[in-house]
């Protein structure tokens, strides 16, 4: 899908032009032309076909834009780390938006490529980037937003982008907070399970924020055709924002680090616990063990033998190893809370 946002060199915003009207649209050197195209996959059927062909979109950027065939290719495909390319006329960024929807577990990164131009933006996405169509909104209905140049413009997308951060961010931090406290209180496997997923988000986050960091350190302080000098600081602002959030992801990791650190503490502890409580049981049971092992009784059958023919000296007997049955357990229970071995509750 491809939508066209121009705005003419006296003002006059118009959404309505198609990509057969660009090449003369391009003409206008006081204009400034948004190209942005989303979703772009889809509209190649079956595969990509219709890009191979030199239709839809790779058309768009090779015959009418006339960018190089590597940044091209670097457009149409994915995975790209953030970085930014100057190929004089027009420079090429690859950037990385956060879709958060309110679970850790809905957190997505989007590739953004983005083409800027001495009158021209052209950016591409194959999923949704809620910033951009903010934005697209916003220079729809208000002139302001495009009257500063491409350049400009640019750094609207860009500030959206970071701005999406902040919420993953804060959520993340958030469940971080809750999940230290339950590691505390009682953990369990979907404890261990949303560490997990935290960390993986801190990763993936951390994949990108540093190179896509930099990427706004060149754009404010290296000169570039695209860009003008007065809109560097814009970038800068932009790059103080992704300083502040490699930072805070950075102690995330570490506090998530932590916590999962903790955790293991804690089960292994009440491993030991438990372990300790079987050890006990059974070494209470040892003397009784012994006793029924060695002399061969059988409870019931000296029962009947000591009450029928009630001999002193057995009844003696057989009281004394009942007596040592019951209270050699507990001499030995309460030696053990003596010595503390039960530990500490």
């Amino acid at each position: 899908m491809v939508r066209i946002l121009y705005r003419s060199g006296a003002g006059v915003i118009n959404t309505e032009d198609t990509p057969d009207q660009l090449p003369e649209l391009l003409k206008d050197k006081d204009g400034l032309i948004w190209v942005d195209v989303h979703s772009w996959h889809d509209d190649a059927r079956p595969g990509k076909q219709a890009l191979d062909a030199g239709n839809g979109i790779l058309g768009l950027l090779r015959d009418v834009f006339r960018f190089h065939p590597l940044s091209i290719e670097d457009a149409l495909n994915d995975s790209n780390v953030p970085k930014v390319d100057d190929w004089g006329e027009y420079l090429y960024l690859t950037l990385h938006a956060v879709d958060f929807d309110k679970s850790i577990e809905d957190i997505d990164l989007h590739e953004l490529d983005a083409f800027v131009g001495a009158n021209y933006l052209v950016t591409l996405r194959e999923e949704e980037i809620r910033g951009i169509d903010r934005v697209f909104k916003q220079a729809t209905r208000d002139a302001r937003h495009t009257k500063r140049g491409p350049d400009y413009l640019l750094y609207q997308v860009c500030d959206a982008v970071a701005t999406d951060y902040l919420p993953c961010m804060d959520a993340i931090d958030e469940e971080s907070d809750r999940v230290q406290d339950e590691v505390f209180e009682r953990p369990t496997r979907k404890t261990l399970n949303t560490i997990f997923h935290l960390k993986k988000a801190v990763l993936n986050l951390r994949r990108v924020l540093s190179p896509q960091r930099e990427v706004f350190n060149k754009l404010a302080r290296e000169d570039y055709v695209a860009i003008d000098q007065s809109e560097r600081i814009y970038f800068r602002d932009i790059y103080d924002h992704f300083l502040r959030l490699t930072d805070l992801n950075e102690s995330l990791r570490d506090l998530i680090t932590g916590s999962l650190d903790t955790y293991l503490s804690v089960v292994a502890n009440r491993t030991n616990e438990i372990t300790k409580t079987l050890t006990i049981v059974t070494v209470l049971f040892m003397p009784l063990t012994f006793a029924t092992g060695f002399f061969g009784m059988n409870f019931f059958a000296s029962l009947i033998e000591v009450t029928s023919n009630p001999d002193p000296l057995k009844l003696a007997f057989f009281v004394l190893i009942l007596a040592s049955m019951i209270f050699v357990p507990g001499l030995m229970l309460i030696f053990f809370r003596v010595r503390g071995w039960f530990g500490q509750r």
